[in-house]
């Protein structure tokens, strides 16, 4: 009851502040970050106390105060935060590559390639022929010839495969596991950024040559073009976390400062040299924690987690504002099957690549890590606007109408999994001390107490 009249005072404040503002955009914005910091937090504290992961709250903070129910977050002011989507983004890509560690990829390698290689190629058919079946009853595919249905359906499929490292990473953050079930959802969601980025392009590349776009502005997709786009991913963010290691073992002053200007800077090189952000800065936080000696990754992690909390609030609350809820009524009929046979393929094909890898446990659990999606899938599918601007936008409904289904229920599902396995325990946090790790202090979602704010202590 506490939390809910917080929520309420928060919202009475802000329809009482925002008339003595002086209208500007930016004004509005900056206001609307402060809010969403304390209302999407209380709402997450709200979930926690009926058993539901944080991330679950914030995004419910998102889809009540966003432009879709009461208008607290306007359009104009969710345009302007767009910056701390991409802030965020770029942070939970290099805290996911500093999560890696050489010697895990080398002893997990095999159960993860074998599980992403089935769950992908069995969801990424399922969903393409299911949109197929249903051509007569999608907007974007009705009474198309073949090629089309074809093209646009593989289109399709291709971004509602992807994962979402952010919710993942945000539930380990948040519960302290790090058993085999956690330990291998993250490196499988982790992979699939680069599997899917390759998939995309070369389903976009067959698209435009089955369907040729109708503008002569969009540009071509060439062989080298996707080389240069991965390749120099890895390239840039491996010489990006050799110079991070530098600073570290020669410097090591002002982390707290350092580790946002480590996000920026990334993320603007990336944008520069026209190379995949998400990957460019993983590979960073990757090279950096495997290059760095006597615990010297772990420092600025810890300081990256401490900086990035407030932004990874917003962000998910953000990601929440953007579901237009009228949309997902609308296409009940056309999300509930793709919704099922998404979890269906996901759950098949995980089963088989844990059965392939020798890992049957494993497994039973790691779908339902599998399920959210968010971050680099809306990205696509912003690309696929721009390449089609009228079916783009009917595929990008359809879309995020499924992803306000699968960001919802993924966080629930991986937490349930999380307990099931046995890695965490019913109050939330790590069952066993030796599922965790011992120095580890929790990431940006943790809290030291039903009504307290971010702490550095994990529960």
């Amino acid at each position: 009851m506490r939390r809910a009249i917080i929520l309420m005072l928060l919202l009475g404040g802000m329809q009482l502040i925002v008339p003595l503002g002086d209208g500007s955009a930016s004004a509005r914005a900056l206001l609307t970050f402060g809010f969403l910091i304390l209302a999407a937090y209380t709402m997450g504290e709200l979930a926690t106390s009926i058993h539901l992961p944080k991330i679950v709250g914030y995004l419910g903070a998102g889809m009540l105060f966003g432009p879709s129910v009461l208008n607290t977050v306007t359009v104009e002011s969710h345009r302007e935060l767009e910056p701390v989507g991409s802030l965020a983004i770029a942070l939970i890509a290099f805290l996911a590559g500093a999560e890696l560690r050489w010697s895990e990829v080398r002893s997990r390698g095999r159960t993860i390639t074998k599980i992403l290689f089935s769950e992908f190629t069995l969801s990424f058919v399922a969903i393409a022929l299911l949109m197929v079946l249903l051509r007569d009853w999608i907007p974007f595919l009705r009474g198309s010839p073949t090629n089309q249905v074809i093209a646009f359906s593989m289109l399709f499929a291709a971004i509602a495969v992807v994962h979402s490292p952010a919710v993942t990473m945000a539930l380990l953050t948040e519960t302290g596991a790090r058993g085999p079930v956690a330990r291998t959802t993250l490196g499988v969601v982790l992979v699939s950024d680069v599997v899917v980025v390759l998939l995309f392009s070369g389903v976009l590349a067959l698209a435009r040559y089955l369907v040729p776009p109708g503008g002569t502005d969009t540009p071509a997709v060439s062989l080298g073009g996707v080389a240069w786009e991965i390749g120099g991913a890895v390239l840039i963010g491996a010489i990006l976390g050799g110079a991070i290691a530098l600073y570290l073992r020669f410097v090591q002053r002002e982390l707290f400062l350092f580790a946002i200007i480590v996000a920026f800077f990334g993320a603007e090189i990336a944008r520069l040299t026209h190379v995949e952000t998400l990957l460019t800065l993983l590979t960073a936080g990757f090279v950096m924690e495997n290059v760095s000696r006597n615990g010297e990754g772990e420092v600025l992690r810890h300081a990256m987690e401490r900086s990035a909390a407030p932004v990874f609030v917003v962000f998910f609350a953000l990601a929440g504002a953007a579901m237009v809820l009228r949309d997902v009524g609308a296409l009940w009929f056309l999300i509930i099957p793709i919704v099922l046979v998404r979890a269906l393929a996901m759950w098949g094909g995980t089963l088989l690549g844990a059965r392939w890898a020798g890992a049957q446990e494993e497994g039973r659990y790691v779908w339902m890590g599998l399920i959210s999606q968010a971050g680099v899938a809306i990205g696509l599918a912003s690309v696929v606007v721009q390449v089609y601007p009228t079916r783009g936008v009917q595929i990008q409904t359809l879309f995020l109408a499924v992803l306000a289904i699968n960001q919802t229920l993924g966080p629930i599902l991986f937490r349930q999994a999380l307990v099931r396995s046995g890695e965490v325990g019913p109050t939330g946090t790590a069952s066993d001390p030796s599922l965790s790790d011992d120095t580890a202090q929790p990431g940006p979602l943790a809290t030291d107490g039903a009504d307290s704010a971010p702490t550095l202590s994990r529960p």
